[in-house]
């Protein structure tokens, strides 16, 4: 016996409803035939919410039922809510994993051996580029985070707004082969302020703070991936001075 359902969502000129969409994706992937019903109109719609006491679109019926919106839908299926939630390791995996594959992609045209510290280097600085570009997206929102733990933006505020740039040079220096002392003091000055300002913040004074690694919006803890950052940036300037 086929299972079917009725779904009423909002598409109008000018607006067409993301969790419309997903409810007719969600209801198809679990075998259900979807009565797809859309409210074209902004009248419409309030009167279909006015009628059945609802406050969004889309709204489910299911065997007469109504089920609700998207989040009830999937709560309905048994499944967990959508998007991201509470603390996330998700936008760090996706930086490095992304970091480490085009290092490899870079070393294998080039002809070089895939595992050595050019590549290690190389690595380094895809990755401070990549969190660079992160934070440089709302700067406003980086320092909002990164003031209440980093030791020097806590004296000279500034320093909040300064430090994307200068990540983003070292990274950008590394990569172009910049001369070593153009590059190397400036990827060692943050990566040592960053290590010491974590290491105090979340290992000596117990805070649980968000990290402001990859941006100020993100729920990735401080912790060992802020560390992480900064002791490669560490790494990567004495890498260039030792090499």
């Amino acid at each position: 016996m086929s299972k079917s359902a009725t779904l009423y969502r909002m598409v109008t000129p000018d607006h067409i409803c993301p969790f419309g969409l997903r409810s007719v994706d969600l209801l198809k992937r679990q075998g259900y035939k979807v009565d797809d019903r859309l409210l074209s109109t902004r009248e419409e719609t309030d009167a279909f919410k006015q009628k059945h006491g609802v406050k969004t679109t889309p709204q489910t019926f299911i065997d007469g039922q109504r089920i609700g919106g998207y989040d009830d839908l999937r709560k309905y299926f048994g499944k967990s809510p959508a998007g991201q939630q509470g603390t996330t390791y998700t936008p760090v995996i996706a930086i490095f994993s992304v970091a480490a594959l085009m290092t490899l992609a870079w070393q294998f045209a080039a002809g070089n051996m895939l595992l050595n510290l050019t590549t290690l280097l190389l690595f380094i600085a895809i990755s401070m580029s990549f969190l660079a570009v992160q934070k440089l997206q709302d700067l406003y929102s980086f320092t909002q985070s990164f003031i209440t733990y980093d030791l020097l933006a806590m004296r000279w505020l500034r320093y909040g707004y300064l430090y994307p740039f200068l990540e983003a040079y070292a990274g950008i220096g590394m990569i172009a082969k910049l001369p070593v002392w153009w590059v190397a003091p400036v990827s060692v000055f943050i990566g040592t302020v960053g290590a010491v300002s974590v290491i105090k913040a979340v290992y000596i004074d117990k805070r649980e703070l968000k990290c402001a690694c990859v941006g100020g919006d993100s729920n990735v803890p401080l912790g060992f991936v802020s560390l992480s950052e900064n002791l490669f940036m560490v790494a990567g300037g004495l890498l260039m001075l030792l090499g």
